[in-house]
Formats: C-alpha cells, sequence, structure tokens
C-alpha cells in the first residue's frame, strides 16, 4: 500500500493549491474513508477534512480552521484524493498528509482521530508568505 502527497510548495496569502494522494494497493478505494491532516513544527498533527467511504454517501468533514476554504473529494477511477485549498493564511503553513481508514463508520467522528488510520503518505510541505 502506498500513499504519495504531491501539490505542495510556496504560494503568496489569498492564493490556491490543490494537494493530491495518490494511493496504490488498496482494495476498493470508494470503500475507504480519507483524511487530510496538517502539521507545524512544535505542534500535533491535527485533522483538518475527512472524506468518509462511498458506501455511506461519502460525507465530508472540516476542521472550523479550514470550513469555507477548503474542499476535499476523491476520483475513484484514479484512486486518488484532493484537497483544493483557498484563500490561503500564512496560518495554513504546515505539512500536509494524507491517510486512509479501512473502516466503515456511521458517525463521522470516529475519523477525526489519527490512530483510525492504518495508511499513511509521506507528507508535502505548504508554505504561504503573507
Amino acid at each position: 500500500v502506498q500513499l504519495v502527497e504531491s501539490g505542495g510548495g510556496s504560494v503568496a496569502a489569498g492564493g490556491s493549491l490543490t494537494l493530491s494522494c495518490a494511493t496504490s494497493g488498496l482494495r476498493s478505494f470508494s470503500d475507504l474513508a480519507i483524511g487530510w491532516f496538517r502539521q507545524v513544527p512544535g505542534k500535533d498533527r491535527h485533522i483538518i477534512s475527512v472524506i468518509a467511504s462511498q458506501t455511506s454517501n461519502g460525507p465530508t468533514w472540516y476542521d472550523d480552521s479550514v470550513k469555507g476554504r477548503f474542499t476535499i473529494s476523491r476520483d475513484i477511477a484514479r484512486e486518488t484524493a484532493y484537497l483544493r485549498m483557498t484563500g490561503l493564511k500564512s496560518a495554513d503553513s504546515a505539512v500536509y498528509t494524507c491517510a486512509v481508514s479501512l473502516s466503515d463508520y456511521a458517525s463521522m467522528r470516529y475519523y477525526l482521530e489519527d490512530f483510525e488510520y492504518e495508511y499513511w503518505g509521506q507528507g508535502t510541505r505548504v508554505n504561504v508568505s503573507s
């Protein structure tokens, strides 16, 4: 199983980036929940967005810090998840990591815990300059 993030980089405040999380080696991609996390130096990793499995109609969740600015999605044919980030702020500077949960929960709250995710990418860095 591999998860490979891409799309990070440097951008000015107010700009946009789209992160990709390409997966391989997983069973039915549509049956998985995918989370995006971010971590800044000296702080714990923090979940910012989740898209649940398609069998649960793929509901999404966003942390308040990114709600209305970030959009999570998935392309089942490409087995790739995305995080579209707009209106970027300097506070969004971090290493962003995607992760996959093999569990299928009715409640999104279970996906907010990083121990619910079995597979992780290596992370991609985003730097937003003010």
